[in-house]
């Protein structure tokens, strides 16, 4: 659903300084958005959990909120955003930009600008688990893993590459789970190295939740890997990577608006790259949850 262009355009800019592009790229956007005619007010915190209350703190002085960082920023600010209903603009400045992607939103620094400047209004979902909420995916499993081993220092040094470098070093160390997955009044008991559930279209850098999915459809796309060799999952990543998994043998694919996963003990679960919670988990779709500018 399309709404209006903005026509105000006093607008809070907040941005992950620590991001992969943050620092070097803060001074060349803030200078592109006043020549675009943004009046800014500039706001940053090193503890990225803070950035709800400040949306809320200057909620009724601005129209907007512009965020610079990657998809950690955005889920840690998004809170913020539901709260006070003030639309989103992007600047993709993090390592992977999935949710910029989803939407259509180019890295250049100047187009994301223009972009906030003269882009239409767009209503998207978002998914929910256990209180919280998320762009992306969550998941439980393999996914986890690579999220704690990931560093840092590799995401700024080697950007998307290092999601395929860690996933490399962990993926023979996956072990299979039990789980239980209900959905549409049916139970299901799964052995899994991932159960992952996507509410946009693209997530890890670029890999892609289903073929078919959409950041506005109104549904949770669920797939859960079940195999049994650690080495089955390098055959599967291609298909991973351009969401052709689901015909695969190993693969199974649900989707839904409320979906719960129950496992024997409790599992981390990672919503957008970052671990916020534990099975058992609840996930649901909240339909048409925020306004962001895209193209």
């Amino acid at each position: 659903m399309n709404q209006p262009l903005l026509h105000s355009k006093r607008a809070l800019l907040l941005v992950n300084r620590h991001a992969r592009h943050g620092q070097q790229r803060l001074s060349e956007a803030i200078r592109q958005l006043e020549e675009l005619g943004f009046i800014l007010i500039e706001e940053s915190t090193p503890e990225p959990q803070q950035l709800p209350e400040l949306i809320r703190r200057y909620q009724n002085q601005v129209d907007l909120v512009i965020i610079g960082g990657g998809d950690g920023t955005l889920n840690a600010a998004v809170e913020g955003l539901v709260d006070t209903q003030l639309p989103l603009g992007i600047l993709p400045l993090g390592t992977a930009n999935d949710l910029a992607r989803t939407l259509g939103i180019p890295s250049a620094i100047s187009e994301a600008c223009q972009i906030i400047a003269t882009g239409q209004l767009h209503r998207i979902d978002l998914g929910w688990v256990n209180g919280k909420y998320f762009f992306n995916v969550a998941s439980c499993g393999l996914s986890v893993q690579i999220t704690e081993r990931l560093s840092k220092e590799a995401k700024r040094r080697w950007g998307v590459l290092a999601y395929g470098a860690t996933a490399l070093q962990v993926i023979w160390q996956a072990r299979p789970f039990r789980a239980e997955i209900a959905f549409n009044n049916e139970s299901i008991r799964v052995r899994t190295v991932q159960i992952a559930v996507g509410n946009g279209r693209y997530y890890g850098g670029g890999m892609t939740v289903v073929h078919d999915a959409a950041i506005d459809d109104r549904r949770l796309d669920l797939y859960s890997l079940e195999i049994g060799q650690w080495w089955q999952i390098l055959a599967l990543l291609p298909a991973l990577w351009q969401g052709r998994h689901t015909a695969l043998p190993g693969v199974r694919t649900i989707n839904g608006r409320e979906i719960d996963v129950y496992t024997l003990k409790p599992r981390a679960i990672n919503t957008d790259g970052e671990l916020t919670t534990y099975t058992p988990a609840k996930f649901r779709v909240i339909p048409q949850a925020l306004s962001v500018l895209v193209p």
